[in-house]
């Protein structure tokens, strides 16, 4: 890294967010609240900066409120790995999840809900007569040429329940990549490789999961997973392996024991729902539908005949009373 920079390659003090998590600390008069000052340092802004891009990326709240609460979890159980994910109960459900990462997800939904509301009708900037209209066709040049709103369904089908696991999964391994390699390589949180890592992800990373959309919604048309989406994954698992050659100590830390069986339990209901919902429960759907299509055929078929038998005694009737007719005429 002293290639890079000469600055770079020398081992950076990891800072522990734990510790005093007292709100209001009564022993210290001057500023009984200083806990919470200590804590809001330059992530709190990137914490909602990130949250407001990857909405934009993810363009769904329940999707984007999974990941947040699951990285948290993740840091809870990485603590003994890396120091800085040690932090009180109220940064990590206060801080983070609701006012950082929650307030960043509100911007951007509230900004998909603008973009998709938006009419884009797109004019050559010397064809538009104001001074004003030109100002204002340069700034839309940085807004979207369409927009799309995904709607992602993970439990309408087993290939998008898996796509939006893995989908979650690659974000949640490129969150985790974020702060080890800053941990591994000695790299300080402000320093310029770190903000351009995340721009290039932001770039990259929304174009990825356009193709992953369009590859779930319409496979037919798009046949193959787009370039940019195997780039992203590429990327990511290039990362993880650059931690593991150069820290495999840190990695191979276990996990406590009460940590592993929650995680083991939680693996479990999921894969326990995945099997409930696409396999037993359209079986058992399965056979209630095919159970009723017969019933309804012998139904048809006992009321055809029902209705052919009274047809016939109709007939009878008429031929019966023809017959009197006849016989009193001669």
């Amino acid at each position: 890294m002293k290639f890079i920079d000469p600055n770079l390659g020398v081992p950076l003090p990891e800072r522990d967010y734990g510790g005093n998590c007292l709100i209001y600390d009564p022993d210290n008069r001057t500023d009984p609240f200083h806990n919470i000052w200590d804590k809001l340092d330059g992530f709190v802004p990137a914490h909602f900066l990130g949250w407001y891009l990857k909405t934009l990326m993810i363009r769904d709240w329940w999707m984007c409120m999974i990941i947040s609460v699951m990285f948290e979890f993740l840091e809870y159980s990485l603590e003994h790995q890396l120091p800085n994910f040690s932090e009180c109960w109220w940064d990590h459900w206060i801080m983070d999840v609701i006012l950082c990462n929650g307030l960043g997800i509100y911007c951007g939904m509230k900004t998909l809900g603008w973009l998709s509301l938006k009419t884009y009708k797109w004019q050559g900037l010397w064809n538009i007569p104001t001074y004003k209209g030109k100002m204002k066709r340069i700034a839309f040049q940085f807004t979207p040429y369409s927009w799309v709103k995904f709607e992602w369904k993970p439990a309408s089908s087993l290939r998008r329940w898996l796509a939006v696991c893995g989908i979650i999964f690659i974000f949640l391994l490129a969150e985790l990549n974020t702060f080890y390699l800053k941990f591994v390589l000695w790299m300080p949180p402000e320093h310029y490789l770190v903000l351009l890592r995340l721009v290039f992800y932001v770039n990259v990373g929304g174009v990825a999961m356009r193709e992953i959309y369009d590859f779930m919604d319409d496979p037919k048309f798009h046949k193959k997973l787009g370039q940019q989406a195997w780039l992203v994954a590429a990327i990511t698992a290039t990362e993880f392996l650059i931690v593991v050659k150069y820290d495999p100590y840190t990695l191979t830390l276990s996990l406590p024991f009460y940590i592993t069986q929650c995680w083991i339990l939680g693996i479990m209901l999921i894969l326990t729902w995945t099997v409930w919902r696409f396999f037993i429960r359209d079986i058992t759907l399965r056979y209630k539908e095919i159970r009723r299509q017969k019933q309804e055929h012998k139904y048809g078929k006992d009321k055809d005949k029902c209705l052919s038998n009274g047809d016939g005694h109709a007939i009878l009737a008429d031929e019966h009373s023809e017959n009197k007719l006849k016989e009193k005429k001669l």
